[in-house]
């Protein structure tokens, strides 16, 4: 399994059911748990609103510019199903950006596309409208599919990011030093969207563990998150 559609699609035979993906926000006390598949589905959905909004291609490149969040994963994961890789270059393709940074890019989106995630509980919609040209995917994503075949797929030596092969992403071990164990569950601060904190979600998807990903972060509460998750590791 060398691309992150086989490896995805190996998880999804193996148990679809299990936990994934448990995302809290200790600034709002959101919790979000995805399964297998539920990860799955939003993962098609971005793949196709990637492509249709976007018109991203196998090749082409998107920037992941949102903090630690349960959607980052599923747009690194789109991304990869697409064929895209993901960058850090201010001059991507395509952009996918929450409000911290909407200004920024919104500046920019009569010629770059711009999808806008509110980080709204359950990805909704932002409550006030957006610039002219971005998209808000908390509107646009439910008319996608829950399926995505691409019509150009990856193969593993495709970029996944501006260095490493599909291959290479895959292979990546968490920066704890690879002391997960095969369904472990990891419990993480780092954002799984920027390079040093990518292989805190591929080295649990692969070792067919999940990851606990928590966001604004208080010390105090991260041993009783480790404990309620059951997590087995931190990075």
């Amino acid at each position: 399994m060398s691309t992150f559609a086989e490896v995805l699609a190996a998880q999804l035979r193996r148990d679809p059911g299990r936990p994934l993906l448990t995302f809290y926000d200790h600034a709002t006390d959101e919790r979000v748990e995805l399964s297998v598949t539920t990860y799955a589905n939003w993962v098609a959905k971005a793949a196709g609103l990637l492509v249709e909004e976007t018109d991203l291609e196998r090749g082409m490149s998107l920037r992941v510019d949102l903090p630690p969040h349960w959607l980052s994963p599923v747009f690194l994961g789109a991304a990869w199903t697409v064929g895209a890789r993901v960058t850090t270059s201010d001059e991507p393709d395509a952009v996918v950006c929450g409000p911290d940074t909407l200004e920024v890019w919104a500046a920019r989106a009569a010629s770059l596309p711009v999808l806008a995630c509110s980080l709204r509980p359950l990805g909704v919609r932002f409550a006030d409208p957006l610039p002219a040209g971005v998209h808000d995917v908390g509107v646009e994503i439910w008319s996608q599919p829950d399926g995505f075949t691409a019509w150009d797929p990856p193969g593993e030596d495709d970029l996944a990011t501006d260095d490493l092969t599909q291959r290479e992403v895959n292979d990546l071990t968490a920066a704890v030093g690879s002391v997960l164990t095969d369904g472990g569950r990891l419990l993480s601060v780092a954002d799984p969207a920027s390079p040093p904190g990518m292989a805190t979600f591929t080295e649990p998807l692969g070792r067919g563990g999940s990851l606990v990903l928590v966001r604004n972060p208080d010390p105090d509460r991260l041993d009783a998150v480790f404990d309620a998750e059951r997590a087995t590791a931190r990075a």
